[in-house]
């Protein structure tokens, strides 16, 4: 019986089959207990929420719509538009000007009329850019930078040229050139420029 147990045993270390699993399913106990230990000391690392927006506002386009309530963005954006509504404004008074002198051509020609009827119509395109290049629009900004430029260099050649246009007329296009200009210095500037940056 004795042999027949060796027998048995043979080829499995530490003795018998029986032995060998009760050793190895003890041995996976204390295994699987380390393991579970190891788990619970060891959690997962919170997300840090904080840093996560912190990257995210890193990464955010140069242009947010909260630069607009900046005190000097709110500034020139304000006297933008301030200075388009007064173009506008002295545009109009022209035009009602023209039509109340109609009958005196020393006053009041061809040219007068085209002229006039031209202003009011880009006066009224400069402030519908200015308001709402005031509310963020970037393609607003472009067209009243590209605008307001050509519209100057438009009423410095009708000033200094001599042509059909009286006195009166060139007097008011000055004035009007003023306004535009101020518009050009602040849409051109670096204030507004940096807001509206492509991205």
């Amino acid at each position: 019986m004795a042999g027949a147990a060796r027998m048995a045993g043979a080829g499995w270390p530490g003795g018998t089959r029986a032995a060998h699993y009760g050793r190895r399913g003890t041995h996976d106990k204390c295994h699987g207990r380390v393991m579970r230990d190891l788990t619970a000391r060891s959690p997962a690392p919170p997300m840090n929420m904080a840093r996560m927006t912190e990257n995210t506002k890193t990464a955010a386009p140069a242009f947010r719509r909260g630069d607009l309530t900046q005190p000097g963005s709110v500034k020139a954006l304000r006297t933008t538009k301030r200075l388009a509504g007064g173009y506008l404004a002295l545009s109009v008074l022209t035009l009602a000007a023209i039509i109340v002198m109609r009958d005196d051509t020393s006053v009041v020609n061809d040219a007068v009329w085209v002229r006039g009827t031209i202003v009011v119509a880009s006066a009224l395109l400069t402030f519908a850019f200015a308001a709402r290049t005031a509310r963020g629009s970037r393609g607003a900004y472009r067209r009243l930078r590209i605008a307001s430029g050509v519209m100057v260099v438009a009423i410095a050649c009708i000033i200094a040229l001599p042509g059909p246009f009286p006195l009166w007329m060139k007097i008011e296009q000055g004035v009007c050139g003023l306004a535009l200009l101020g518009v050009v210095l602040l849409v051109n500037g670096p204030r507004l420029r940096a807001l509206f940056a492509a991205e």
